[in-house]
């Protein structure tokens, strides 16, 4: 029986073994070695993954075989067309309605429009982010606000993702969205690495959205290649590959007082892992291993200290 060290609920991504965003990555990883090595590790929860099946009762019962819980899932959208608005929030709802039948109590939502590498509406050679207009800004605001709706109708929350190489990417970007938002619909992802790609510090970011946030991401940057990203304006794929990200304790983010700011503020919700790295280069299971070892050991020193 697996047992949590701390009060949070601690999963890894299998972006790490199988990366959704570059093909080819990870292709030879099965998903029962994937979930073997998630569970074997003390990991009670993953997300959604291209090798993952999509069907739920069959993924149910091989996460149930690994004692793994389905935590959400990145649904991208195009919610800045306004043209393509009701197309996108029913194709939105049918992502809630299968995250709900996994049983998920989040839907991770990420706005696709104008960016780098996934807006379908672009060439797969457009490296430059292309910023919203202010008409843009206001339907992807609108276009949030039914979404979150639409996650209420089920009982879950809407999380937003801020992302590098989207239009939501940088400190400006992200403080716009939670200025206009409705707080009360739309919730935020707090992605460590994806922070300070963007300029955020994120114990700054943390400290400053405490109420949004209701869904983690645990990911630490190697500060040399973050450095001849921005020195020479690698896009987002080409960083990765270098091997900009990497798991907690192994770049140069100080966790320890992240974990603090949680543990005071009695976070409950997910913390997931999720290292996008070049299996090839980052052996999945080392460094999954090497970050669940840091959590806890950092996590158990800090109630020592701080919260006796």
């Amino acid at each position: 029986m697996k047992t949590q060290s701390n009060q949070f609920r601690i999963g890894i991504a299998p972006i790490s073994w199988v990366n959704d965003d570059i093909p080819g990555l990870g292709d030879h990883y099965t998903q029962d070695q994937v979930l073997s090595e998630m569970s074997a590790l003390g990991y009670i929860s993953t997300e959604m993954g291209r090798l993952f099946s999509q069907d739920p009762p069959s993924l149910k019962a091989k996460l149930k075989e690994h004692g793994i819980q389905l935590a959400s899932k990145f649904v991208g959208v195009l919610f800045s067309d306004a043209n393509r608005l009701e197309e996108e929030l029913q194709s939105f709802r049918e992502w809630v309605k299968y995250l709900k039948d996994m049983e998920c109590e989040y839907v991770i939502t990420c706005e696709m429009g104008g960016s780098m590498h996934w807006d379908p509406r672009r060439s797969p050679e457009d490296k430059d982010i292309q910023k919203l207009t202010e008409r843009e800004w206001e339907s992807l605001v609108d276009g949030l606000h039914r979404a979150a709706h639409i996650c209420q109708e089920y009982g879950m929350q809407l999380v937003y993702h801020y992302h590098a190489g989207t239009v939501v990417e940088t400190k400006e970007e992200i403080d716009r969205l939670m200025t206009l938002t409705d707080p009360h619909l739309v919730h935020l992802l707090y992605d460590t690495g994806h922070a300070l790609y963007g300029g955020y510090d994120p114990l700054e970011l943390l400290k400053k959205y405490p109420e949004r946030i209701r869904y983690v991401h645990l990911k630490d940057v190697r500060r040399d290649i973050l450095d001849l990203v921005r020195k020479e304006n690698l896009d987002f794929r080409t960083a990765v590959l270098k091997g900009l990200f990497t798991v907690p304790g192994d770049g140069c983010i100080d966790f320890a007082p992240i974990f603090k700011e949680l543990i005071e503020r009695n976070y409950e919700g997910w913390i997931i892992v999720e290292a996008e790295q070049d299996p090839a280069i980052a052996n999945p299971y080392k460094y999954a291993k090497m970050a669940k070892e840091y959590i806890d050991s950092t996590i158990m020193s800090i109630k020592a200290m701080y919260l006796r």
